[in-house]
C-alpha cells in the first residue's frame, strides 16, 4: 500500500475499480477520511476533475463482519435510491477483499451539513430550524410508507415481533455482560414485555433516526439520510419513539442534554409527534410505551459500553466510566417515569 494512502485505502487497487464504477471519473484520486474509529470508516474521494464521492469500509482490524456489513448497507441505499427517501446515489459495491482488504462501497457525495450537537443547533439560522424539524419528520414518515417487498427488501430481516426481539436481545446482553446488578433493567423489561402493543404492520426501521444522522441542505431540508448500519424490518413506531427520545431534555445527562434540537426554534417533541401523525395512518396512542422502550434500550446499550470502559479495553479513564454510569441511571429512571405516566406530557 502506498505510504501516502490513509489507513484503510490501497489507492493502487481502488483506483481502477473507481474508474470502472463511477461514470465520468478521472484519476488521480485523493482520499480523505471524514469519519471513522470503531464504526465504519468513511472517506471523501476527490477525482482529477474535483468531483467528490464517498467510500465506506469496515474499521481496520474488525472481527464481526455482521456488525460492519457493507453489502447490507449498500443494498438498503440502492433499494431506496429510486424512492422518495433521500439517500446518496449508490455507484457500486466491491465484495472482493483482494482490492482493498475488505468489502467497500461507493456512493455520491451529498453537499450539506451535519447538525451534530447543541452548539451546531444554535448556529443554524433561526428561520431554518422549524423547516429542518418538519423535513426531518416528513422524511421519516415517507420512509415508513415504503413497502419493503416493493423495493426488494422484504427479506432484510424478520418482520414480526420486532420489539419483543429487541427486549430479549438487550436484556440478554445485560444479563450476560454486565458486572453489576441492575434490577430496574429487569423490572422494566418485564413490565414492557407484559404490556407490549401489537405491531401495526411491518416497515423499514432505520434504527437510529435523528437530526445528526442526516445531511441537511442549505434550505433546511433533508438532503440525505445516512447511517443505515442498524436498519432492519419491523415496528416503525420504534423509529418515531427514538427520534422523540433524541429530541433531548435540558434536565438530561450526557448527549441527551446536548442534542441540537434543544436549540430554540426546533420545536418540542409534541410537535414532532403531531406532524408525524398528520401523514401516518398508524395509531400513535401507545407511543409512550415505545419511548420508554427506547430509553431502556439505550440504557442497555450504554451499559455494554460502560463495561468495556471499566475493563480498560476502550483505553479511557474512570471519568468516562462514571459518566456512563450516571447516564444509564438517568435513562432507566426516564424509562420508568414514562411507563408509569403512560404519557409524554
Amino acid at each position: 500500500m502506498p505510504t501516502d494512502d490513509p489507513s484503510g485505502i490501497d489507492s493502487t487497487s481502488v483506483t481502477p475499480w473507481l474508474l470502472a464504477h463511477v461514470p465520468g471519473s478521472e484519476a488521480p484520486f485523493a482520499f480523505d477520511q471524514i469519519a471513522g474509529g470503531a464504526s465504519n470508516l468513511t472517506f471523501r474521494v476527490t477525482d482529477g476533475h474535483g468531483r467528490k464521492v464517498v467510500l465506506r469500509r469496515p474499521p481496520m482490524g474488525h472481527v464481526l463482519a455482521s456488525a460492519h456489513d457493507m453489502g447490507r448497507e449498500f443494498r438498503i441505499i440502492d433499494a431506496l435510491w429510486p424512492t422518495d427517501v433521500p439517500v446518496p446515489r449508490p455507484f457500486g459495491l466491491c465484495a472482493d477483499e483482494a482490492v482493498n482488504g475488505a468489502d467497500f462501497y461507493v456512493m455520491d457525495f451529498v453537499e450539506g451539513s451535519i447538525v451534530f450537537d447543541l452548539a451546531d443547533g444554535n448556529a443554524v439560522d433561526r428561520a431554518l430550524r422549524p423547516i429542518m424539524t418538519d423535513s426531518l419528520v416528513d422524511t421519516l414518515a415517507v420512509l415508513h410508507t415504503v413497502d419493503p417487498d416493493d423495493v426488494g427488501l422484504g427479506d432484510l430481516g424478520r418482520k414480526a415481533d420486532y420489539c419483543g426481539r429487541q427486549l430479549r436481545r438487550w436484556k440478554r446482553q445485560v444479563d450476560e455482560g454486565s458486572d453489576r446488578d441492575l434490577p430496574l433493567v429487569t423490572e422494566l423489561h418485564d413490565r414492557m414485555a407484559a404490556t407490549m402493543p401489537g405491531q401495526q404492520g411491518a416497515g423499514i426501521v432505520h434504527g437510529d433516526f435523528r437530526l445528526d444522522n442526516c445531511m441537511m441542505s442549505h434550505d433546511g431540508s433533508v438532503a440525505a439520510v445516512l447511517d443505515w448500519e442498524l436498519c432492519t424490518l419491523g415496528d416503525v413506531l420504534a423509529d418515531l419513539a427514538g427520534m422523540v427520545m433524541w429530541w433531548g431534555d435540558e434536565t438530561g445527562v450526557g448527549r441527551l442534554s446536548e442534542t441540537p434540537t434543544l436549540a430554540e426554534g426546533f420545536g418540542d417533541a409534541s410537535h414532532v409527534i403531531e406532524r408525524y401523525g398528520e401523514t401516518s395512518e398508524r395509531d400513535l396512542s401507545d407511543l409512550p410505551w415505545y419511548v420508554a422502550f427506547q430509553y431502556w434500550r439505550l440504557a442497555c446499550i450504554s451499559e455494554g459500553v460502560r463495561v468495556r470502559f471499566a475493563a480498560g479495553v476502550m483505553g479511557e479513564t474512570d471519568r468516562e466510566t462514571d459518566e456512563y454510569g450516571d447516564s444509564i441511571t438517568y435513562l432507566l429512571e426516564r424509562s420508568k417515569a414514562v411507563l408509569d405516566a403512560d404519557t409524554l406530557d
